[in-house]
């Protein structure tokens, strides 16, 4: 019998890098895995111990307790010739914000394939064996196997025809959504997004909004806070040059933008993070 949980989180990615001959697991959505195979269940949190659960077969009970996120490694079992161990490989975002896309992801997405295969190898030996640089490598595997995850779902018979895998599937939705993340500080109006799109504005706009779930310059302004808030925590602009960045020509207007966002002033935001 083997069985582990795992606390809920944002996002999560689990990496399944060695499973003895033959033998799978499951996750709580019934998902099978198998050697380098990857599924991130980013509300899976059905299991009566919170967040997600993986074990040796549906009919195991889950009597392991949570493993501890911070922990460089957690045993749920003790391995034996007739229960061999299974390793498995956890990473987790932690996002302030959550983009609608990851919110639209389904309950579970299993992707494999031999270039996640070699992923999920480098991350294993990144971790097992760390080495100079990999603590800029180990974020840069986990942002490469969340990328397949994406495509996968993306392209694959699952996603809806609403939310925002058919809104970047469609040409005119897509269109405007490229425009606004390439330059947020343009004085975008919905007329002027249309028009980049090919289409009237009402039209456009109704389109827009039942793709997205936001009208468009609703979007754009979650997009410009978004985009302000990364400026904030990553870099040293001044407050004046990001306002300008996101399409503020008043330091005032964007500071009370950010603060209806955010619920707290750009230039507190930042201090609380570089604290953090």
């Amino acid at each position: 019998m083997s069985s582990t949980t795992a606390p809920s989180s944002t996002s999560r990615t689990n990496a399944v890098s060695r499973v003895a001959s033959k033998r799978v697991m499951k996750c709580a959505s019934g998902a099978s895995l198998r050697t380098a195979e990857t599924v991130t269940p980013p509300r899976c949190a059905t299991s009566a111990f919170g967040g997600h659960a993986l074990a040796d077969s549906p009919t195991t009970p889950l009597t392991s307790e949570a493993c501890d996120p911070n922990a460089p490694d957690f045993a749920a079992d003790h391995p034996t010739p007739a229960n061999p161990t299974t390793v498995t490989l956890c990473g987790a975002y932690e996002l302030e914000h959550v983009h609608p896309l990851l919110r639209d992801l389904p309950d579970t997405v299993l992707v494999s394939g031999p270039e996640l295969h070699a992923a999920v190898t480098l991350l294993a030996g990144e971790l097992e064996h760390p080495r100079l640089g990999s603590d800029a490598l180990v974020p840069s595997l986990l942002d490469t196997l969340l990328l397949y995850l994406l495509r996968t779902w993306f392209t694959g018979p699952t996603h809806t025809t609403s939310g925002w895998a058919a809104a970047l599937n469609d040409p005119v939705t897509a269109t405007a959504l490229h425009h606004i993340h390439r330059d947020p500080a343009h004085p975008w109006t919905v007329a002027k997004l249309a028009a980049t799109a090919g289409l009237s504005r009402a039209p456009f706009a109704k389109r827009f909004t039942t793709l997205v779930g936001q009208p468009p310059l609703t979007y754009l302004t979650w997009w410009r806070m978004t985009t302000a808030a990364r400026l904030l925590k990553h870099t040293d602009a001044p407050l004046a040059t990001i306002a300008k960045e996101v399409g503020y020509t008043s330091e005032f207007a964007f500071a009370a933008a950010f603060k209806r966002a955010y619920g707290t002033a750009p230039g507190r935001y930042r201090r609380l993070r570089s604290e953090a």
